[in-house]
């Protein structure tokens, strides 16, 4: 009852009774738009988000509202619901993809236009990546393949006044317990496709397109037959439903080219759903609409240094990083070293990150294969999975690291040693409370805070 509380009063003030609605069809429907309505959009949206889709169509073919808007009061005597549930029905129709809505504003209310998408023919529903795992997640194997036996074997727009205010499929939508360290405000896909089906816009995307399209070549893949435009939105479609980040999907690609290198899109949906699973706990893929106010919504933004150096290295790729402590272009080498340790350890982007900063900063700037694999290895038998867990490691096993690297993988005086910015505090705390004696440090600590300044000035200003 609380989180439905929250909803209404999310809600309230978003629409009133009293503002003006149209309604536009966007093209014919299917003649079996009423099946797909009842057995496949009905599981996932609910009965009033389809009752209320059905009042509209059914108001567009009347043409009650094509010569004077009608107001929302009218809605609400239709459907006898209260205002609050017509907005959140209109809502889940948006993320679903069956209503685009345009708000117009004049000086004495608001007018609102409602062009209704047709719903998916069955075929094409079961075609649509994120719609088939969906409906699959909500009403188990065993209905779910009734409804494909039914509809038989599936194989693998209007001018309108006003700027867009359609809901976005994320905005109304949670499809998983995300846990605390999954983010989602990420950089990643393009802008918001017109396509049919669910609205994903460009700010729900995890996803590194140049990176995978990097990783695609060095294995002499070809690029344009693997992520054609409907491969690259069945991953945009997976990365929202699972949570995935670029390595999953890179992993996931791998794992799903056929021998003629097409992407199989079964075996990588599958791949999808394992990588969800193994780490998320078998966890129910639910659509769950989202709670939380507006402004608990919003990232808070990092203040102190180190949680803006944290927050850098979530959000740039390994590539990125490695060519701006450089100042060159990072080297197919170098690459490829990294992208072997990450998937040799399954280390997340940011996790990779922090050990690239810190192998680069102890080896004067030598990217040391044998030296990463150390690190990784240890970090990944600890279940690193976030870059403030690398980051406290790296720090409270600073001594150990240094040794391994002064012992095998590279000489250096044991007297001198570039330190990260990030630990200089915990250290410079632990020798205070303790009798070793206290470390040695060269200018490169200077240059080095120097660096890091200088990275972190360059992406605000970005």
């Amino acid at each position: 009852m609380e989180g439905g509380y929250q909803m209404e009063q999310q809600h309230i003030g978003k629409l009133l009774p009293i503002e003006g609605y149209q309604i536009n069809l966007q093209k014919d429907l299917p003649t079996d738009y009423q099946l797909a309505l009842t057995h496949l959009y009905q599981p996932l949206i609910g009965s009033e988000a389809v009752s209320l889709y059905q009042t509209l169509l059914s108001e567009y073919y009347l043409k009650t509202s094509a010569v004077e808007p009608k107001t929302h009061h009218t809605l609400m005597n239709y459907l006898s619901l209260p205002l609050d549930k017509i907005y959140q029905s209109r809502l889940r129709l948006e993320a679903i993809g069956l209503v685009n809505t345009y708000k117009k504003e004049t000086s004495q209310k608001n007018i609102y236009s409602y062009v209704l998408n047709p719903p998916f023919s069955p075929s094409a529903f079961f075609d649509d990546g994120m719609l088939s795992q969906l409906l699959y997640h909500h009403i188990g194997e065993n209905k779910y393949m009734e409804l494909v036996q039914a509809f038989g074997e599936y194989k693998p727009k209007a001018d309108i006044e006003g700027e867009e205010v359609t809901a976005d499929f994320s905005d109304v939508f949670s499809t998983f317990p995300a846990s605390a360290d999954w983010k989602e405000d990420t950089p990643g896909f393009s802008e918001k496709e017109k396509t049919e089906g669910p609205t994903i816009s460009a700010n729900h995307a995890n996803i590194d397109f140049p990176w995978i399209e990097q990783m695609l070549r060095q294995r002499m893949l070809p690029v344009s037959r693997i992520l054609t435009l409907s491969n690259k939105k069945l991953v945009n479609q997976m990365v929202v439903l699972y949570g995935l980040t670029s390595q999953d999907v890179e992993n996931a690609i791998f794992w799903a080219v056929n021998d003629e290198n097409y992407l199989d899109v079964n075996e990588f949906k599958t791949a999808c759903h394992d990588l969800f699973q193994s780490r998320q706990d078998k966890a129910e893929i639910r659509l769950v609409e989202r709670t939380t106010s507006e402004e608990t919504d919003k990232k808070k933004e990092p203040q102190t240094k180190e949680d803006k150096f944290m927050h850098l290295l979530e959000n740039i790729s390994p590539k990125q990083l490695l060519e701006d402590l450089s100042g060159q272009a990072a080297s197919a080498q170098d690459l490829k070293v990294i992208r072997d340790v990450m998937s040799q350890q399954g280390l997340s982007t940011g996790v990779m990150n922090v050990l690239v900063h810190y192998v680069l900063l102890k080896t004067d700037m030598k990217l040391s294969k044998a030296y990463l694999e150390k690190i990784a290895s240890h970090w990944a038998r600890k279940n690193v999975k976030t870059v403030k867990q690398a980051m406290n490691l790296a720090k409270s096993e600073n001594r150990k690291y240094q040794q391994w690297g002064n012992k095998k993988y590279y000489n250096k005086p044991a007297n001198k040693e570039v330190i990260p910015d990030w630990f200089k505090e915990r250290k410079q705390a632990e020798s205070s409370n303790s009798e070793s004696p206290v470390q040695v440090i060269d200018q490169g600590q200077e240059t080095e805070t120097e660096d890091i300044a200088a990275l972190l000035k360059r992406y605000s200003e970005s």
